[in-house]
């Protein structure tokens, strides 16, 4: 085995980031059936965290059946194609796909943020306003917010005045509301995240309606480095049960990609 690994950042917890770091590997063929991996002390000196934690990531991927323990030798990756292989992927996958879709947004979000700031008329301003008390006031009954949350971008997109923009925007919809849903669902979880993103939102609505195109620019980019960060930092519980669900359609797509 070649691979060597960068120590992991503060952050979600140590052990899911090494768990994650392993399967990546897994996935990319660059660790592979028959593999022993390095022992404990050489993970932990690599990943830059204890022994502890490596040992919780090591026994986590034993659970899902991606490693076997051969006792007075080592752990090793276990055969492609056994069956519990399939529950790792998309914990992995979702979360890889999502995080590359919010890439995406950011370069368009950016530039069309900046546009609206130059080009926004008073009737633009009314309805970027009302889709964020739409948005307040489908959080507050107890939703995510995810409709709300496309239409509040949507606004800003239509104030912008391009149309090919808009056109993309509207080609990739199905993909660009996929991604929401997740980062609302993720972000509904915590309420310091919540916080965050409508705190976000005013800065960006302040910005475009300053008619600051470099401020609402940085203030786009921002909101979505911000959701790419809440996405690394979400509860593995997520990835599990509900962010998977919710990703499945950009997961599905996302193999043939890479």
């Amino acid at each position: 085995m070649t691979a060597r690994f960068q120590s992991i950042a503060p952050g979600a917890r140590l052990a899911d980031q090494v768990a994650d770091a392993l399967a990546t590997e897994l996935r990319s063929g660059r660790l592979s059936e028959g593999d022993r991996l390095p022992t404990e002390t050489a993970l932990a000196e690599q990943f830059g965290v204890s022994r502890t934690v490596v040992r919780e990531a090591v026994s986590r991927l034993k659970s899902l059946g991606l490693l076997d323990s051969r006792q007075g030798s080592g752990v090793y990756v276990r055969a492609a194609g056994v069956e519990p292989l399939r529950f790792e992927m998309p914990h992995v996958a979702s979360r890889e796909a999502v995080i590359q879709m919010v890439e995406l947004r950011r370069a368009l979000e950016a530039e069309v943020a900046a546009l609206a700031a130059e080009r926004r008329s008073k009737t633009d301003l009314r309805r970027i306003r009302e889709a964020i008390k739409a948005l307040k006031v489908a959080v507050a009954a107890g939703g995510n917010g995810a409709d709300e949350d496309v239409r509040f971008h949507t606004a800003i997109a239509e104030a912008a005045r391009n149309p090919f923009l808009l056109g993309t925007l509207q080609y990739l919809r199905q993909f660009l509301h996929g991604a929401t849903r997740v980062t609302r669902a993720n972000e509904a979880r915590r309420a310091d995240f919540a916080a965050q993103v409508a705190q976000e939102h005013a800065l960006i609505v302040e910005a475009i309606d300053a008619g600051d195109a470099v401020r609402a620019r940085e203030a786009a980019k921002a909101h979505m480095d911000n959701a790419i960060r809440r996405i690394e930092q979400a509860d593995p519980a997520f990835w599990q049960q509900e962010g998977a669900r919710l990703a499945r359609p950009l997961v599905e797509d996302w193999p043939a990609s890479r």
